[in-house]
């Protein structure tokens, strides 16, 4: 590549363009590609350079709290996962049609890790995403002194095209927790969606957020054009834990094995 070449691509801010440009002039020296195809490669490398770029970006602002993905996720594990299912929502098409979905089972099921992954999903299809635990996302505003500043951070759950709120149902949640949900859900309603995690029954929102009339108000909302995806069976991270154990069990050498336990 020449200094006047590089220069002209950096002016245009052509950075994946930079990066591949010498090979892809060795290549076209090489196989004597056509002039249209030679511009056809060096820009569809422009658009991979960029295309990573925003997914990398999109993948910051959600906040995920781990990156997680359908390739690894065991669906031998728990059958009652209906793999099919879980991909249909990773094609988005409930974000296009502004529906939500509630995954409802007990801790260790794979909930999060599945609203994680079918977050990804959605930023690799150009969708704003944001992730946060409920207990987050109740602090942060609660935690706002003024009118202003609360209106300034709800407005930062209302914008994304897809809200993740997991581990509802872990515990109990503060005094207006309820006040706080209703307002985003309601204000989500039929306008963007929302991707919900309950640990407890839906019948238990009242009870887990200390007011029965915006927990029903909540799940009237919620519930309407919701996907509702019971998971039950048992814990990954338990079995994990148990493998552990196993495998250390294994590595033990035989004299440490046969060593009595301190009492």
């Amino acid at each position: 590549m020449t200094h006047t070449l590089k220069q002209y691509a950096q002016s245009l801010r052509l950075s994946g363009l930079i990066g591949t440009l010498d090979m892809r002039l060795q290549e076209a020296e090489a196989n004597r590609l056509p002039y249209a195809q030679f511009l056809e490669l060096v820009f569809q490398d422009e658009i991979n350079v960029r295309g990573q770029r925003m997914i990398a970006r999109r993948n910051k602002t959600a906040d995920f709290r781990e990156v997680r993905s359908l390739d690894n996720f065991d669906f031998r594990f728990n059958p009652s996962i209906q793999r099919a299912q879980i991909y249909a929502l990773a094609a988005c098409h409930f974000i296009r049609e502004h529906r939500d979905v509630l995954f409802v089972g007990p801790p260790g099921v794979g909930k999060s890790h599945l609203a994680q992954a079918i977050g990804i999903e959605a930023v690799k299809a150009g969708f704003p995403v944001l992730y946060r635990s409920v207990f987050d996302l109740v602090r942060e505003l609660s935690a706002e002194e003024t009118q202003r500043a609360e209106s300034r951070l709800l407005a930062k759950y209302l914008k994304p095209d897809l809200l993740i709120i997991d581990d509802m149902g872990l515990k109990i949640l503060p005094a207006k927790s309820g006040e706080i949900l209703l307002e985003i859900i309601m204000r989500r309603y039929e306008n963007r969606s929302t991707l919900m995690t309950s640990n407890r029954p839906i019948e238990e929102w009242g009870k887990l957020l200390s007011d029965v009339p915006a927990a029903s108000a909540i799940l009237d909302r919620l519930l309407h054009h919701a996907e509702v995806i019971p998971i039950t069976g048992r814990s990954y991270r338990l079995q994990e834990r148990a493998n552990e154990n196993a495998s250390r069990a294994k590595k033990q050498s035989p004299a440490e094995a046969k060593q009595p336990k301190n009492k």
